[in-house]
């Protein structure tokens, strides 16, 4: 196999890019990238039943929007393809007449009825369920018979008896299973498409891949891959599985989880940016040692190692997420931060879908005004709501400050600075403030909170004049008149 590092991932085409998957990937790619190895993407499309149409091009898209770059696969080509499963039926095949030929694998006639009778009767003996064996030695003419009734074979894989199947994994040490515990597994369905331990294992040979690293749901695999690897005689490639994601209650992320976006597509949608999620996904069970937290993905691929990725699971923390992606936010440039919000604007009906300059302009400064505090491009919609409003309810604690004793002799002579200005932006507005203060006497929370809650009808928000000058002239003035009158 040599020393060059070959690393893979192994998607089905069965939907979305799941979080799971990404964080497989991402150590992966880090992996080959620190090693100066290579990262190969194949896609396992065997289990044709739940395969979904499109869905390969979803999962090439999602992620290459995270930013992770393959070295081979079906869209790029390499010395090792097809890198899809199911155009390499035929080199399955010959591996499988190999195994049968050399009596390391069998025909087995079971029907789904009666493997399931025998699952039952030996749960009713407190036994966990395995394959009997019952065809592991039929003799020819009792193939024949079975034949004759018109019963078609999966293909089993005869498991050496009393044996201990060692495996050192990078990030677990050493894990052992008894052979005697497995039972016979399928290797090739009744249609002669492999099963996925075969076909995993047939590939990472022929493509060379030198390290498997995956999640720790694939290690209860990973002693039936072992087993195939010394039938066929195949140096085992290092296995490393990483820990469990668990949301916030620490149970196991499952599929139906609310409490989590689960999929890749679902933050791009909403808004996240990439080079967010790639940290954040980084640190879930890798640390890299010391306080730091933020990191580009070319810092990322230079220190990566397995040494440092944790045994424990970890744990989806999704307002640390949120965090991490307001960093990343207030750092970008603002014409990047517009593209990520301007569309969930539009979609929601607060802006039109073709804006002239001024109206870009407009929606530029407000996104800006948003920009500090924004954890995502789609909760541009919710922060900014009191834009887009033609009349506004002045909740409880509003009502309280409309009601102290100073406010009409403050909006009286605000509205009357306002009129004189002639043009309505953020420094007129400010001034406009001043020489209320100058006239009234009253500053602070006193001169502040009046002007606030009339204009915005909130308590708090972000800077004033500034929020008053998007408000706009008309708006802001029909509403202090409301309020007088």
């Amino acid at each position: 196999m040599g020393s060059e590092v070959r690393v893979r991932f192994a998607p089905s085409p069965t939907g979305h890019l799941h979080i799971g998957g990404a964080r497989s990937a991402l150590f992966n790619y880090l992996f080959a990238k620190s090693q100066g190895g290579q990262f190969i993407l194949r896609i396992e499309d065997t289990d044709q039943a739940r395969n979904v149409e499109h869905a390969k091009e979803k999962l090439l898209d999602s992620l290459k929007w995270l930013g992770i770059q393959w070295d081979e696969s079906i869209d790029v080509g390499g010395e090792y393809g097809p890198y899809s499963c199911m155009e390499r039926m035929d080199i399955y095949q010959t591996y499988i007449e190999q195994l049968l030929a050399e009596g390391k694998a069998y025909y087995c006639y079971m029907t789904e009825e009666e493997l399931e009778a025998e699952r039952e009767e030996q749960r009713s003996r407190g036994e966990t369920p395995k394959y009997s064996g019952r065809d592991r030695d039929l003799t020819e003419e009792q193939r024949q018979q079975y034949e004759a009734k018109g019963l078609k074979p999966v293909v089993r894989f005869r498991v050496p008896e009393g044996q201990v199947i060692k495996i050192d994994d990078a990030i677990r040490g050493e894990v052992s299973f008894e052979s005697d515990g497995i039972g016979d597994f399928v290797i090739a369905r009744k249609d002669g498409v492999p099963m996925y331990n075969f076909a995993v294992t047939v590939d990472d040979h022929l493509m060379k891949i030198s390290h498997v690293i995956r999640g720790e749901e694939h290690l209860s695999n990973t002693p039936l891959q072992v087993l195939l690897y010394k039938a066929f005689g195949w140096e085992v490639p290092r296995f490393a599985h990483a820990s469990l994601i668990l949301n916030a209650d620490r149970q196991k992320m499952s599929k139906r989880d609310e409490s989590i976006i689960q999929f890749v597509e679902q933050y791009k949608e909403l808004g996240y940016k990439s080079e967010a999620l790639v940290n954040f996904l980084a640190l879930l069970g890798w640390s890299p040692g010391g306080e730091e937290e933020i990191f580009t993905m070319a810092e990322l691929e230079e220190m990566f190692s397995l040494e440092r990725v944790s045994k424990a699971p970890a744990v989806f923390d999704t307002d640390k997420l949120a965090w991490m992606n307001n960093q990343y936010i207030k750092q970008a440039d603002i014409e990047e931060v517009v593209d990520l919000t301007l569309p969930h604007l539009m979609k929601a009906g607060k802006l039109p879908e073709h804006l002239n300059d001024e109206q870009r302009e407009w929606a530029k400064s407000l996104i800006e005004l948003y920009q500090e505090q924004l954890q995502y491009g789609a909760e541009i919609v919710e922060l900014t709501e009191l834009f887009f409003k033609t009349e506004i309810e002045y909740n409880e604690d509003a009502r309280v400050v409309l009601n102290e004793e100073q406010v009409p002799d403050v909006l009286a002579h605000f509205v009357k600075e306002l009129h004189q200005l002639e043009e309505f932006t953020a420094q007129g507005v400010k001034q406009a403030i001043k020489a209320t203060q100058k006239a009234t006497g009253h500053k602070g929370k006193k001169l502040f909170m009046p002007i606030r809650v009339a204009t915005t009808g909130l308590t708090h928000g972000r800077d004033l004049p500034e929020s008053i000058s998007l408000l706009g002239k008309e708006v802001v003035l029909a509403r202090l008149k409301q309020l007088l009158a």
